[in-house]
């Protein structure tokens, strides 16, 4: 899939697809190209259809290998308990290749009910699975991988074991699925 009946010069698409990895504003790209603001949001619109179109066909890959899992909460500033179990949360769990991909989902909640199928579907039998020591992951234990934990209590990291990729931020210009 591509961008196509598109008016805009191709010069103008370009400099845009820059503004839209740069975060900037459809609204403030067509400040600073001199374009109508409608324009540019059709544009911007169109290049997240046909992101969203290639994540989708590379959501079928299997991962292999040795892999990392994790979740994360996102939303706002919140008063009270973080982390886990936190009022107003989204819980999103990843998938991590060793030096390759990642792979996030939104999650309705991080039990193992909710994590396994996803992870039985993403990861090839015999992989080595990392994780930490939350209770959702006891399952892996007597599933066909093999399981590996880290106990964040006591160390974050144990040579090449760790798991913390997860929980940092994406580096620009990365995709993911979510």
């Amino acid at each position: 899939m591509k961008i196509s009946h598109c008016r805009l010069l191709k010069k103008i698409q370009l400099r845009l697809l820059k503004l839209f990895v740069l975060e900037v504003t459809a609204r403030s790209a067509a400040d600073i190209l001199g374009i109508q603001p409608n324009g540019a949001a059709l544009f911007y619109r169109k290049i997240r259809e046909v992101t969203a179109y290639h994540l989708e066909q590379e959501s079928h890959e299997i991962f292999d290998d040795v892999v990392e899992l994790g979740e994360s909460y996102f939303g706002g500033v919140r008063k009270g308990k973080r982390g886990r179990g936190a009022a107003g949360k989204v819980a999103v769990f990843g998938i991590l290749k060793r030096g390759g991909k990642v792979y996030t989902k939104v999650v309705g909640d991080t039990k193992s009910e909710t994590l396994m199928p996803l992870i039985t579907r993403k990861i090839a039998p015999d992989s080595i699975v990392y994780t930490d020591c939350y209770r959702s992951y006891n399952a892996l234990d007597v599933s066909h991988f093999y399981h590996e934990r880290i106990n964040h209590s006591t160390l974050f990291a144990q040579g090449k074991n760790h798991i913390n990729v997860l929980n940092a931020p994406a580096p620009r210009g990365e995709v993911s699925e979510l």
